[in-house]
């Protein structure tokens, strides 16, 4: 199946002496920068009927017209997948992902993922790239997710990410205990040892992270997290990075350490946990179409609350075994 798009604009004497692909953008503003500037290469948007590339300058007043087809993206099988929507409407929709779900296909999971779901669910999102996932979660982290159900919610997305406007907040639970907040600005690259790492590297993209301390035990903290970009990875290669690694990371953490006396429950909580200890907790973003500024909360998964619950346990435990007796 695919989608035809026909459209005209003159340009506009205010933005004479630009590039073409800059005008278009702000013409057609629908659309990403990348998709316009491939149609413009292709022939498909013209400049008074003429074929041009994108970094060539209008004056003012040219018409440009634009006529393609979208192919839907066909590679993929929509599936049944049982999925969390938190918000939906014409335009964009806010899925509260499990720790689990694969996210995107690719080797080794080419069905089941969230993708998958999203085109059962949205036959018509086939026709938006990546079936309108704009950022991403890792398999093992649950929380909030935006999703376009549009192209011209998709580039408006793509546009607050890219601004960093969009507001992503996380919980986690780190190894150590801090004695107070603060942020990571480190670039961040792929690892040169192994290809399936990321780590603080020299060459990498600029990255940063803020954190605080919603709560400290004995030998962990709980902690709430801002990213300002979105790194693969950021969160567990930032916090292992100062030393404090997020609570059951199989990548980043290292081998398990226990606390001195800790309690049975917490050994065994923590020897099984089979994931990194991370939530997007709440997503606030500007909506595409009404301009309304928009936010969303997601409450931490049942195993993140009962971890919670067996550290103050075990910092319980602790204190009255150690207190002194008259």
């Amino acid at each position: 199946m695919t989608e035809r798009i026909e459209l005209e604009a003159r340009v506009p004497d205010e933005l004479g002496g630009k590039r073409l692909d800059q005008i278009a953008a702000a013409v057609f503003p629908d659309y990403s920068r990348s998709s316009l500037q491939s149609w413009i290469r292709s022939g498909d948007m013209k400049v008074d009927g003429k074929v041009c590339k994108p970094k060539e300058k209008c004056f003012g007043g040219e018409l440009l017209t634009l006529a393609t087809e979208v192919e839907n993206d066909d590679r993929w099988e929509p599936e049944d997948i049982p999925l969390d929507i938190i918000y939906e409407d014409e335009a964009i929709a806010v899925i509260n992902k499990p720790a689990g779900l694969v996210v995107h296909p690719a080797a080794g999971n080419y069905s089941g993922t969230l993708l998958n779901g999203l085109l059962y669910r949205y036959p018509d999102i086939a026709s938006v790239p990546r079936a309108g996932i704009v950022h991403r979660l890792d398999k093992d982290t649950s929380g909030l997710m935006v999703v376009a159900k549009t192209l011209a919610a998709h580039a408006d997305l793509v546009d607050q990410l890219q601004e960093r406007s969009v507001s992503r907040e996380y919980e986690a639970v780190a190894i150590g205990s801090m004695t107070t907040g603060g942020e990571v600005e480190a670039p961040i690259g792929r690892n040169p040892a192994t290809r399936l790492k990321m780590a603080v590297t020299e060459g990498g993209k600029y990255a940063l992270t803020h954190y605080r301390i919603i709560d400290r035990y004995r030998a962990h903290t709980h902690i709430r997290l801002q990213l300002e970009t979105g790194r693969t990875h950021q969160i567990r290669v930032h916090m292992a990075h100062i030393g404090y690694p997020l609570v059951g990371d199989p990548l980043y953490a290292g081998r398990l350490k226990l606390p001195k006396a800790a309690t049975p429950e917490l050994v065994d909580m923590l020897r099984n946990f089979g994931r990194q200890v991370l939530h997007a907790r709440r997503l606030g973003l500007v909506h595409p179409v009404s301009g309304e500024y928009m936010v969303w909360e997601s409450d931490l998964p049942a195993d993140f609350v009962e971890l919670l619950e067996v550290l103050e346990g075990d910092q319980q435990a602790y204190v009255e075994t150690t207190e002194p007796v008259f």
